[in-house]
């Protein structure tokens, strides 16, 4: 199994746990303002566009006794929680991102096709007509100039420049290759944000997990010297 494949298969249950919790899981985050652990310290490297990588902690004990002094697991699940909420909020980000882009793109796509379709027109010598929305529900037909070449586009905030035929379609072909472009990348980036908050989530409970351990280990040690 790859080490990623590892990464996200290692969820540990803490239910056989339960007798021996003592915690109060508010009080083992509400240290995460004041942690003094660095983003360097949980994190390792980033993708192609700067998103940071969570660091998967294989030996637990081992991550907490490199910091100086040792990093408490409250330090260290608040650390991880503050991460885990910038990867939610940040996946947020992207997934409107998504939308825009999954609206944008056909757009783009249909007035090429109709700049396209009035310069084939124009080779040919011939006035297209179409149908156009009057007011509501009432459509009337209107016959389409095609020897001027030229044509109007809204650029937003109400803003309609005049192009000709080969601008416009220059135009939109780089704005659709572009928004293309853009939409590949939040696809993987989004993919790669949702396995950051699985890796940071896998942290969380096994760190949880490990405090209990410890501390379960410790009191039997202390009942053993009590006999």
């Amino acid at each position: 199994m790859s080490k990623e494949g590892k990464d996200l298969n290692v969820l540990e249950s803490v239910d056989e746990e339960n007798e021996y919790v003592s915690h109060d899981m508010k009080a083992l985050t509400e240290e995460a303002e004041n942690s003094n652990i660095s983003l360097e310290s949980i994190t390792d490297g980033s993708n192609e566009r700067g998103i940071p990588k969570v660091k998967f902690i294989d030996d637990i004990g081992q991550f907490a006794e490199s910091f100086n002094p040792a990093a408490s697991s409250e330090l260290l699940i608040g650390a991880f929680s503050d991460l885990f909420g910038k990867f939610k909020a940040y996946e947020t980000s992207l997934g409107q991102k998504k939308l825009n882009f999954q609206q944008k793109i056909p757009e783009i796509e249909k007035s090429l096709a109709l700049v396209t379709f009035l310069k084939k027109k124009q080779g040919e010598g011939e006035n297209p007509v179409t149908r156009y929305n009057l007011s509501d529900m009432i459509f009337t037909k209107a016959e389409v100039d095609c020897s001027s070449g030229i044509v109007n586009l809204w650029l937003g905030a109400n803003v309609m420049l005049e192009y000709t035929y080969d601008e416009a379609i220059d135009l939109l072909s780089s704005k659709e290759q572009a928004a293309k472009k853009g939409y590949e990348e939040v696809i993987q980036d989004l993919s790669f944000t949702r396995n950051q908050i699985i890796t940071a989530e896998v942290n969380i409970s096994r760190i949880y997990n490990w405090d209990v351990r410890k501390k379960r280990t410790q009191r039997a040690v202390e009942d053993a010297k009590a006999k």
